[in-house]
């Protein structure tokens, strides 16, 4: 829940089918304007920063994924001799 002493008051301009279309939400909603721009900015904000759990999943997804270009198989199981090859 927001309280007052944790809003900072900002203005913003809408057009006026913006301002139409958001007022009669808010009052099917039973809210202000105000509340239903900051329902719709929290919804957006939230979209824009994925999960960590997201983030985890989306990275797994890759994990071999992509065949060495050279056709190895074991890459990651003998990394150490490849490395030892590579630096010879």
């Amino acid at each position: 829940m927001i309280t007052l002493h944790s809003i900072i008051r900002t203005q913003i301009q809408l057009s006026e089918e913006q301002a139409r279309r958001v007022k009669a939400m808010a009052r099917r909603e039973g809210v202000s304007m105000a509340e239903m721009i900051r329902r719709a900015l929290d919804r957006l904000l939230a979209e824009e920063a994925p999960s960590r759990a997201r983030q985890w999943a989306d990275a797994e997804a890759l994990v071999g994924a992509f065949a060495d270009r050279e056709g190895e198989e074991r890459v990651a199981a003998d990394h150490d001799t490849h490395l030892d090859e590579a630096y010879r």
